[in-house]
Parts: structure tokens; C-alpha cells; sequence
């Protein structure tokens, strides 16, 4: 019970997880979210020619400005657009749903969601695992226990909320042999 009320926790978490790594769709707007991780090194411009044609036609929005936009800025849409074009048609699908999502989300509750998005980004590797692996027993669970689970969580004070959390056993070991 109590490992599953840091589960509704994590969904404010992998909600912003799932924001900040959708691509903006073809004819998505200057409005996405950040990148997930800043480049280890300074950004170089990424000339418009240098892209595939498959990813000018990803960004075709961004053609008549490109040069202006930062290095930076210039590496995420590429990145974007890589990722976009490897994603199979399912998985367009759910992240052109997910960038709607974000799109309709007002300004204040983007700013939180990419609070809770540095909040994960900063956390040791052990604690990311443990809220990944509560997130995905949390949505292997039916959606009638969701909401009486996230009922629960709504009505806890914060202080019960960060004693349920404390009180969670740390992930199971996992082989990273790969």
C-alpha cells in the first residue's frame, strides 16, 4: 500500500519524462519542451543542408528561421528529428498526444512539470530506478486501484506523504549486462 502511494507521486515525474521526450510532431511550434540533458560540450550550428531530407521535411517550419536559432536549439530539433523518423507509427501516435497534452497544460503546470523533471534528472541512479519501477507497477495496476490510490495520496498532508515515501524498500538489483 504505501509503495504504491509513492507511485502517484511519480506520475507528476513521468509525466514530465514523457513531455520533455516528445519530439514536436511535424509542424510543431517553437513551444516544446526543453531537451532532456544539456550537451556535454558547446553546441555548433548545424547547418539546414547538413540534415537528412527525411528530417528537413520533419522540421520544414523551422527551414526559414533555422539560422537564427541557437546551437543548442538547432541539436534538439535534430535530435527530434531523428528520434521522430526511428519511432514506429504507434509511437507517433502517442507522442503527438503527449506534445497535445503539453500544449493544452497552462504555463504554471509546465514550469512544475519541468521542476519535477530536474528534481529526477538530479537524483543518484538508484533512486531514478525505484521511481521508474514504482511508475510501472503503478500502471500495470487496474484503474479503479489507481484512483483510490491517487484519492489516498490527494488527501495525505506533505508530511505523510514523505514518511510513506521513506518507508518504500529500495529497487530490486538489476544485471546491467548488456
Amino acid at each position: 500500500m504505501i509503495r504504491v502511494l509513492v507511485i502517484c507521486a511519480s506520475l507528476g515525474i513521468w509525466a514530465a519524462v514523457a513531455a520533455a521526450q516528445s519530439p514536436s510532431p511535424p509542424g510543431g511550434s517553437e513551444a516544446t519542451p526543453p531537451a532532456a540533458a544539456p550537451p556535454a560540450a558547446p553546441a555548433e550550428a548545424k547547418p539546414w543542408t547538413s540534415m537528412s531530407a527525411e528530417q528537413q521535411r520533419v522540421l520544414k517550419n523551422y527551414q526559414d528561421r533555422w539560422s537564427t536559432l541557437s546551437p543548442e536549439r538547432q541539436q534538439a530539433l535534430s535530435r527530434g528529428s531523428q528520434r521522430w523518423l526511428s519511432m514506429t507509427p504507434e509511437q507517433r501516435s502517442g507522442a503527438q498526444q503527449r506534445f497535445q497534452q503539453w500544449r493544452a497544460m497552462p504555463p504554471d503546470q509546465r514550469q512544475v512539470l519541468r521542476q519535477r523533471w530536474q528534481q529526477f534528472r538530479a537524483m543518484p541512479p538508484q533512486e531514478q530506478a525505484r521511481v521508474r519501477d514504482n511508475f510501472n507497477r503503478f500502471r500495470q495496476m487496474p484503474p479503479q486501484r489507481r484512483m483510490e490510490l491517487r484519492r489516498q495520496w490527494r488527501q495525505m498532508t506533505p508530511e505523510q506523504r514523505r514518511t510513506q515515501i521513506q518507508r518504500l524498500p529500495p529497487p530490486p538489483r538489476r544485471n546491467n549486462w548488456h
